[in-house]
């Protein structure tokens, strides 16, 4: 007989939506939980495999792949094949949940937690939405009413039920330290300066074109001060076209590049302050990590959801708000410049990023979670 699961987590397809759920798994196992009565059930596609492998829970993937949204004809004919695999998933995840008998299913957004939540309502399992972006994705709206609770990133989130427990980050973020020593240290350790004010950048793993555009203009407009640095995270997407174009590496270190970086917890510890997306993640890592930042929301995000993400931080004075159509070398040196010339401001912005962070998110998501796991049965696990 199928061992009985405490709690299936559901979703992936992004970092936003799979990193919420290790973070909520590993605060689960760390009340007590057994590893082995937590459940992933992610998608077949994509990076869900690999992220979710390895970290001692069992892990079930689901066939198909979402739906995208565009009426371009070769689209169309994919979305229908989207809804036979959607189907498929719906049908797979109704015998999991069946066989499995949960005491609670956790859709934290993405393909799969379509089919799952859908599995939950049929069946009568207490479902707990996870929502990590200031506008909820069109899962967590549509399961919304059936939810138990939804655990919300921030304040004003439209789901019924919503409680904010803040978006669960990776424990290096929420251990950041950002004194002077730390400051000095990170910036070794990256290659920077340690006597310059420092500018990290970035736009994602693949990188984003206009924000690389307005660093080359900056990294320009910055080339004879010997006061400031960068440190660009170029993206594995755009990285060849950005290092062509750019030459050989500036003076003095005025410009310091990488494809992608691992150590994120050691850019945000040497940033004086950060141009970046306005990810759900990302505004999550700021926050905790108490950094400064300019956010360029990604135009035409599904419901606008990171200019929303980025206003939560505009509104508590940590970050400023530049339009992707602004986002040029004189306009972000102008802005930049106006920020690094106020040391006493930048600390302010600081320590208003700081007081919207969470950094007790998944222990709130998981103490949610058991609020609302039905009792356990004969059999079950506790």
């Amino acid at each position: 007989m199928s061992r009985h699961r405490y709690a299936l987590l559901a979703g992936g397809g992004t970092a936003g939506h799979l990193q919420p759920a290790i973070a909520i798994a590993e605060a689960l196992a760390a009340r007590g939980h057994d590893r082995a009565d937590i459940e992933f059930v992610g998608s077949s596609r994509g990076q869900d495999r690999e992220a979710l492998g390895g970290h001692g829970f069992p892990v079930t993937l689901l066939p198909g792949r979402g739906i995208a949204r565009s009426l371009r004809p070769r689209v169309v004919l994919q979305n229908l094949g989207a809804v036979v695999g959607l189907i498929a998933a719906a049908v797979v995840a109704l015998g999991l949940v069946w066989r499995r008998r949960p005491r609670v299913v956790v859709s934290v957004g993405g393909y799969a937690s379509l089919a799952a939540s859908t599995a939950a309502v049929l069946l009568g399992v207490p479902l707990v939405l996870v929502n990590v972006d200031a506008v909820p994705g069109a899962a967590n709206r549509l399961f919304g009413r059936f939810a138990r609770a939804s655990a919300v990133g921030w304040e004003d989130t439209r789901l019924p039920r919503a409680v904010v427990t803040g978006t669960p980050v990776r424990p290096a973020i929420a251990a950041v330290r950002r004194g002077p020593d730390d400051r000095a240290a990170a910036r070794r350790q990256l290659g920077l300066p340690v006597d310059r004010a420092t500018v990290v950048v970035f736009g994602g793993s693949l990188g984003a074109r206009r924000i690389n555009d307005g660093v080359a203009g900056l990294a320009g407009r910055w080339a004879d001060r010997p006061d400031r640095s960068i440190y660009h995270i170029v993206g594995r997407r755009d990285w060849e076209a950005v290092t062509a174009a750019a030459g050989p590496p500036a003076d003095a270190g005025v410009v310091v590049r990488v494809p992608y970086e691992e150590r994120m917890d050691t850019a945000y510890t040497a940033a004086d302050v950060v141009v970046c997306r306005a990810g759900a993640m990302t505004v999550a890592e700021l926050s905790v990590a108490g950094v400064p930042s300019v956010l360029v929301p990604l135009p035409g995000a599904p419901g606008d959801h990171q200019t929303a993400n980025a206003r939560v931080l505009e509104r508590a004075g940590g970050a400023v708000l530049l339009p992707d159509a602004e986002c040029d070398g004189d306009r972000l040196g102008d802005l930049l410049d106006g920020l690094l010339d106020d040391p006493s401001g930048l600390v302010a912005m600081g320590r208003a990023a700081a007081a919207v962070g969470h950094p007790d998110a998944a222990d709130a998501g998981a103490r949610v979670v058991e609020v609302h796991a039905r009792p356990a049965t004969r059999g079950a696990p506790a």
